[in-house]
């Protein structure tokens, strides 16, 4: 089997052929969990997931570029939580520099504001004793600062999902028990020494769909099935089998979200 650890069949892209894209993922033996950004779509992943006896599973929270059209709600993303033994984790969330503000005082405004709403969502998943699926675009260090001390306090444990830091910091979120998340960003980035210098039982392998399509995948919109072609070319990076790192990811996925 395959586990795709993070996908958004949740999104609107999927709305026409959500239960197709999902049943000929399942026939093929492919599990997957789907992650909300918003309140919205983390509903909206319980509600999918809830179809399913098992191979479909959810995460919920608010991911920092919604930050400025939803307000987090502790109390209401914590009984969304508890309304279905089918959320595994808490995610995505963290924090994303890439559209910031051009002046010093709005860019300080806006980095406060995001590690703000990470630490209540961080404290959410340790109440709920549930793992986090983060988020960091060109935040890397600011992360890793913030990580240091929850670690230590919350006893985290997650996955750095879409890992795009160097090699240095990968190192860093592996010394502190994290995994990191490997999709089709790796066919644009070159990632080839992180991934052969991350150990086997601390990767997972993801879609990020619809997005990120692989580059010989036979459609344009993403969706879980690719996922494959991100296992093979991590086997090829680390000089193994398919199957083997089919067998390690999945086993990983299912030790992390309790599956």
């Amino acid at each position: 089997m395959l586990f795709d650890s993070h996908t958004h069949l949740n999104f609107a892209a999927f709305n026409a052929d959500r239960e197709e894209v999902i049943k000929k993922c399942l026939d093929d033996n492919v599990w997957m969990l789907n992650v909300g950004t918003n309140y919205e779509t983390s509903k909206k992943a319980i509600e999918i997931a809830e179809k399913y006896p098992e191979g479909v599973y959810a995460a919920i929270g608010l991911h920092p570029i919604n930050l400025d059209e939803e307000d987090f709600d502790y109390e209401k993303y914590k009984k969304l939580a508890l309304s279905s033994k089918k959320v595994v984790a808490i995610g995505e969330i963290g924090l994303d520099y890439w559209y910031k503000p051009k002046t010093k005082r709005k860019l300080a405004l806006f980095k406060q504001k995001q590690k703000e709403l990470l630490l209540q969502e961080l404290k959410l998943a340790y109440d709920l004793n549930l793992p986090v699926i983060f988020h960091c675009r060109m935040a890397h260090d600011d992360l890793l600062k913030i990580l240091e001390l929850e670690v230590i306090s919350y006893k985290l444990q997650g996955v750095i999902h879409c890992f795009t830091g160097d090699l240095q910091q990968a190192e860093k979120y592996l010394a502190s028990g994290f995994y990191l998340g490997f999709n089709g960003i790796i066919f644009k980035l070159n990632l080839d020494e992180i991934i052969k210098k991350t150990p086997l039982d601390r990767i997972l392998i993801e879609t990020d769909c619809p997005f990120l399509t692989p580059p010989d995948f036979s459609e344009e919109r993403n969706n879980p099935l690719s996922v494959k072609f991100v296992a093979e070319h991590i086997a090829k990076i680390k000089n193994t089998s398919f199957e083997k790192i089919a067998e390690a990811t999945s086993q990983n996925a299912k030790t992390l979200f309790k599956i």
